[in-house]
């Protein structure tokens, strides 16, 4: 594939961060080239820079929805970090009802992981909420199906045995039990209000770093509001809140966690089942 000139990568940049808010630098070429070969297949064309011509056309008006989502990290596993989210369900086991919001869920896995963890640890299974800015991938997610490789990558062999089922074309596919915990929806962190009500758990892992300071800021004022009282953030490894949010803290009750900053209002507040 021949090297993309730079005008077209600040073309697929632009798209993507007026989006989603993300952003690539222009200079990462591979990331475009690697992304968009497959629609570059699609649509019968040899070279990334007739793909943002015929973008800038105009013509085609479901291209940008696709060029998005092609650009669009979804890395993810299940159990991935084990230890992390393990103790992140522990932190809030026990309490009901339970909330949980599973952000920029890609396809599926993490609420699927948490799904199952909750169901292993007894009790009632908490309502899941898992959002992600693209289409494609909540449709797959909502699926529940899974390719061998994606199985394979953190998922125990005990695990697939007991919550998966053989699915066609070599796939496997979440039972039902877990899947009808979980609420997915489509959802862009940086213009759309959070899902309804307020959460004793909230996941956004390996994101922020892909938004500009102010963005960042933005998106964790969100999530601190979506916070109950006394819930907990867990963000992926490199990030943090600090010198990022002044309604957020990390927690002085569950390590590796973060919370809210308490709010005078918090004491008038009273949750039942807890």
């Amino acid at each position: 594939m021949a090297e993309i000139d730079p005008g077209s990568a600040r073309v697929f940049a632009a798209l993507l961060e007026a989006r989603t808010g993300q952003r690539i630098a222009v200079g990462r070429s591979w990331r475009f080239e690697a992304s968009l070969g497959p629609l570059l297949q699609a649509h019968a064309l040899d070279r990334v820079d007739q793909l943002a011509a015929r973008l800038i056309e105009g013509k085609d008006k479901q291209l940008a929805d696709r060029i998005v989502d092609a650009l669009l990290n979804q890395e993810t596993s299940f159990f991935r970090d084990a230890g992390v989210i393990e103790g992140a369900a522990e932190a809030v086991a026990g309490r009901a009802p339970l909330r949980v919001w599973c952000a920029a869920c890609a396809t599926g896995q993490e609420p699927l992981s948490l799904a199952m963890l909750f169901a292993e640890a007894g009790g009632a299974m908490p309502e899941i909420v898992a959002t992600d800015v693209s289409a494609a991938a909540i449709a797959r997610a909502r699926e529940g199906a899974y390719s061998q490789f994606e199985i394979q990558r953190g998922l125990p062999v005990r695990r697939m045995v007991r919550w998966f089922e053989p699915a066609a074309d070599n796939h496997w596919r979440a039972a039902p039990a877990l899947l009808g915990a979980i609420h997915y929806r489509r959802h862009n962190l940086i213009v759309d209000p959070p899902p309804v009500g307020e959460f004793d758990l909230i996941l956004c892992r390996n994101l922020l770093f892909y938004f500009a300071p102010h963005q960042r800021e933005q998106v964790l004022t969100r999530l601190a509001g979506a916070l109950r009282p006394d819930g907990f953030l867990l963000l992926g490894a490199g990030e943090t809140v600090i010198g990022q949010s002044e309604r957020l803290r990390p927690s002085t009750r569950a390590r590796g966690l973060y919370e809210r900053v308490p709010d005078p209002t918090d004491s008038n507040r009273v949750y039942t089942g807890r």
